[in-house]
């Protein structure tokens, strides 16, 4: 009977993170160790459990060439340790990816082990840029070729007199260091001068560029553009036809750098629509989600359920908390059964339903004062409200229905300030490539202003970083601290802020190029 893999070796595609197989995704969700490239999405790591292991392969060695026994060793011996190992690849594992070298030292160590296909570089470049590598008018092969070969070969297995000739489109991997002397290998053997060429770099991300150009001028025109690696060059008619399909380039927030400062456990909502349109988030949690010290006065309210005729929530960390906490005390959802339930928004209202809950009430607009608004029309005098809440924050529910009814409120979960600053998000803001901070409670907007020193503060002033609230009574408390906010949010949820910077954006009266991100001269680096 054959073994069980232990090790996966896994494509993680060429950045995007939607472009992760579904096999993929499986194998991090049970990985105890990840073992990632350095250009691997760091947004595909959230897939593996909490527990595991995340390792950059750029920890094993300072070069490429320096760390490849280390990686084998790494595999080996947490497979040998009983554990479940993703090597994490980017592109796809056997394309230029040292896939097949890998897979055969676990081989001759006798690890059992699988691999995971990814989208390669050339096809995700191409479809982001814009360029269909094959088509019925001009191009019916496409042929993937290496710019950087083994450097102890002995000589050369490109045939550039063929490639020259090859009757379709070319796509060349790691060629940027090499690229005068791969253009002279092909003109001298009789490539056309003029042959549409494209560079497409930081492929698949908010932070791509893409460069349209003769064969001819390409090395001119990378010098002059800055274009450097990672990128990939494609040469061949179907270039000239971008014109009509370029589409990622045109995504509304396409380079805009967004930060998220939401608890990492919540963020990932935000941080997936901000990549789908063409953003390059940032996060930086300014609070965490925690159990409450004490589960006494929630373990009281749920043990007299019976004697509460509404049950609110505020958050959806509050769902999550409460109904967790009523599974742990032995019962189930039929304690709930003579409750009216309501939720202050859509979105804790779709998390009640994850649990099969309809709530009974959501009101029009998602602030407390419209919550209590909505309820003080439902609720009879003498009944008993249940609210479920953070154990801090505003106290207006509870002021505004004790008028009529009696309110007991419950600190289900613990809102914790992050200690610990990410100073490499903190060095981006300093230097102003971070355009927009979206602040999504009054809670996270204090924590993070109290983080800023002079710098950022002078930024946010001269409206080079723009806070955008949720809210207008998180804007109220950011106004009252001294600094301004940019836009708030219509619809007081995580998507009405991220509509609230595609606003801005499409006011703006910038003169950018379809074709060219507004912070391409910035540092290029994804956080």
């Amino acid at each position: 009977m054959p073994k069980i893999p232990t090790v996966y070796l896994v494509g993680a595609g060429p950045g995007y993170p939607g472009l992760l197989t579904l096999r993929a995704a499986e194998c991090l969700r049970q990985a105890d160790l990840v073992l990632y490239d350095k250009l691997v999405s760091p947004w595909l790591l959230d897939f593996a459990p909490a527990r595991a292991e995340r390792r950059c392969v750029a920890e094993l060695g300072p070069s490429h060439d320096e760390r490849i026994v280390p990686i084998h060793e790494t595999m080996i011996a947490a497979a040998l340790a009983g554990k479940r190992v993703v090597r994490l690849k980017g592109g796809d594992p056997c394309i230029f990816g040292r896939g097949a070298e890998e897979a055969e030292v676990l081989a001759k160590a006798g690890i059992p082990f699988e691999i995971v296909p990814g989208v390669t570089a050339a096809l995700g470049a191409a479809a982001f840029a814009g360029i269909s590598l094959t088509h019925r008018a001009c191009a019916s092969a496409v042929a993937f070729v290496t710019g950087h070969e083994n450097p102890n070969k002995p000589e050369s297995m490109l045939d550039w007199h063929a490639l020259a000739r090859f009757p379709g489109t070319l796509v060349l991997y790691m060629g940027m260091s090499r690229i005068e002397r791969i253009v002279a290998s092909l003109l001298s053997e009789g490539k056309d001068p003029a042959t549409p060429t494209a560079v497409v770099q930081n492929a698949t991300l908010g932070i791509q560029r893409t460069l349209v150009t003769t064969l001819a001028d390409l090395p001119r025109r990378t010098r002059e553009e800055g274009f450097t690696a990672p990128a990939l060059i494609i040469v061949g008619p179907v270039v000239a036809r971008r014109d009509d399909l370029a589409w990622f380039e045109r995504r509304p927030l396409f380079g805009r750098r967004v930060l998220v400062t939401r608890p990492r456990h919540q963020a990932r909502g935000m941080i997936d629509r901000l990549i789908d349109l063409g953003a390059v988030p940032f996060l930086l949690p300014i609070v965490e989600v925690r159990e409450p010290a004490n589960w006494k006065p929630v373990d009281d309210a749920i043990h007299n359920l019976l004697a509460y005729d509404w049950l609110v929530f505020t958050s959806a960390n509050g769902v999550h908390a409460f109904l967790g906490r009523l599974q742990q005390t032995g019962r189930d959802l039929r304690a709930l059964g003579h409750l009216q339930l309501a939720t202050i928004g859509p979105r804790t209202a779709d998390t009640l339903r994850e649990y099969r809950l309809t709530p009974d009430l959501v009101p029009t607009r998602y602030q407390s004062e419209d919550l209590a608004a909505a309820l003080l029309t439902k609720i009879r005098p003498g009944q008993r409200v249940l609210l479920a809440r953070a154990d801090r924050g505003r106290d207006v529910l509870r002021q505004q229905l004790s008028v009529v009814c009696t309110v007991e409120q419950i600190a289900v979960y613990s809102q914790i300030d992050v200690i610990e600053t990410d100073e490499e998000v903190m060095n981006a803001l300093r230097r102003g490539e971070i355009e927009f901070v979206t602040l999504t409670s009054s809670n996270i907007a204090k924590g993070f202003l109290s983080q800023l020193d002079e710098t950022c503060q002078q930024r946010i002033h001269l409206g080079e970083i723009k806070l955008v609230s949720i809210s207008s009574v998180t804007s109220a408390d950011i106004r009252t601290l001294g600094f301004p906010i940019t836009a708030e949010a219509t619809e007081a949820t995580s998507d009405g802020v991220i509509d609230a910077v595609v606003g801005l954006v499409s006011t703006q009266s910038e003169n950018t190029s379809t074709f060219s991100s507004p912070f391409r001269k910035q540092s290029d680096r994804m956080t």
